[in-house]
């Protein structure tokens, strides 16, 4: 049977990675993957993660399974960095959480959830969204449809075209909405629009899937959860798709949450079963370790206030690579403006270069940059590689 099958077309993200792997200039840059890299270009492992699993290994004393639904002490710290340590959804038990491997398993378990429960559900998401999302609903069985999420200029929040699309929705279908650092524009709600979002949410009786992938790269861990919990405060459940990737640099032991938000403390326990069965049959349950790590950095005060200095510092770096990119394309092509990239947050911005000039990029420049809209990432800048990017921007321009 296997003789049969045709080639599958290489991942849209993914098969940059492995051409620009397999590039030999020693000027390439790489502008696509969505990791997060230092200066030098690494993508480091954080001290707080390092002395965590010293501890860890320092008292481990067995290999043993997790429960289907995985570490309960990391099952509070995500509810806790979510809602806040004192949320009344957390007091009322409403709340429940899975953990999951990565933030792309905990989309699919939604999405099972969903095709078992609510089939008739249509999933709308912004046009653009992460080139995987729609792939994950529609192979769980799910109709995917889009709302408007840009405006015309491609460079900010279109909410009139976005509250116009939900509009369309109707009771009993899902809105995929990204919590922060949009991915793939960069582009997000302030509170003010996030609350006009809510209302047509609440008022179409729309259930939220809340994507929050970046939590701490936008402008700080509470920050970056405001829109959420306005979104928790308006209407009476949803559903939040964590990653701890980019947070806590764990992008290889994939650490991610499945949390739902549900009407009573009965209905809570009633859709942690459901949730339990979705998981079972999908890889019975998570792996230990970066469950582990993260619960122990946020059981102890220092290593939590490490991790927090940490992240601050990776922020901190986005958003200075943000300045200088954009001071560089003044000197190098002075007609462009690309001062919008400072408005926008997180790791990916669309920099409007066209597939024509994406393809220049890679082929006469080996800069490396993803296509529909060219969206970069911003972590994959350093002050090193700065003037070779921006002269190759420059020429395709």
């Amino acid at each position: 049977m296997f003789e049969l099958l045709p080639q599958a077309p290489p991942d849209a993200i993914l098969g940059l990675a492995e051409a620009f792997r397999q590039d030999p200039s020693p000027r390439k840059i790489n502008l696509s993957v969505g990791v997060y890299q230092d200066e030098q270009g690494r993508t480091p492992i954080l001290e707080c993660v390092k002395r965590a699993e010293e501890r860890l290994l320092a008292r481990e004393t067995h290999k043993s399974y997790l429960p289907i639904e995985g570490h309960a002490g990391f099952a509070g710290h995500v509810q806790k960095l979510l809602l806040g340590a004192d949320h009344a959804l957390l007091r009322e038990g409403r709340v429940v959480t899975a953990q999951t491997p990565g933030g792309t398993a905990a989309l699919r378990v939604a999405a099972d959830l969903l095709k078992r429960h609510f089939p008739q559900a249509r999933v709308w998401m912004s046009v653009p969204t992460w080139a995987n999302h729609p792939a994950i609903f529609k192979a769980a069985g799910l109709e995917v449809a889009t709302y408007p999420y840009l405006d015309r200029a491609g460079r900010g929040l279109d909410l009139a075209g976005m509250l116009e699309g939900l509009s369309q929705a109707t009771t009993g279908d899902v809105v995929l909405l990204h919590a922060c650092c949009h991915n793939p524009t960069g582009v997000d709600p302030t509170e003010e629009q996030w609350a006009q979002i809510a209302q047509v949410v609440q008022q179409r009786g729309l259930m939220p899937l809340v994507d929050f992938a970046y939590q701490g790269f936008g402008q700080g861990l509470e920050e970056d959860a405001a829109g959420l919990r306005v979104l928790a405060g308006a209407v009476p459940e949803l559903l939040v798709a964590g990653s701890f990737s980019k947070n806590f640099g764990l992008y290889g032991e994939r650490v991610g949450a499945l949390t739902v938000v549900t009407p009573d403390r009965e209905a809570a326990q009633r859709t942690l079963s459901q949730v339990r069965v979705a998981i079972r049959t999908n890889y019975s349950n998570p792996p230990l370790h970066g469950a582990a790590i993260v619960a122990c950095i946020l059981d102890d005060a220092d290593l939590s206030g490490l991790w927090q200095q940490e992240l601050a510092a990776m922020r901190q770096r986005i958003a200075q690579m943000r300045a200088l990119f954009v001071a560089t394309m003044r000197r190098k092509a002075p007609q462009h403006d690309f001062s919008f990239l400072q408005q926008q947050r997180g790791m990916f911005s669309f920099s409007g270069l066209s597939n024509l000039q994406v393809d220049e990029l890679r082929t006469r420049h080996s800069v490396y940059v993803v296509g529909n809209g060219g969206r970069i990432n911003v972590a994959g800048m350093t002050p090193s590689n700065m003037e070779a990017l921006c002269d190759a921007i420059a020429a395709v321009l």
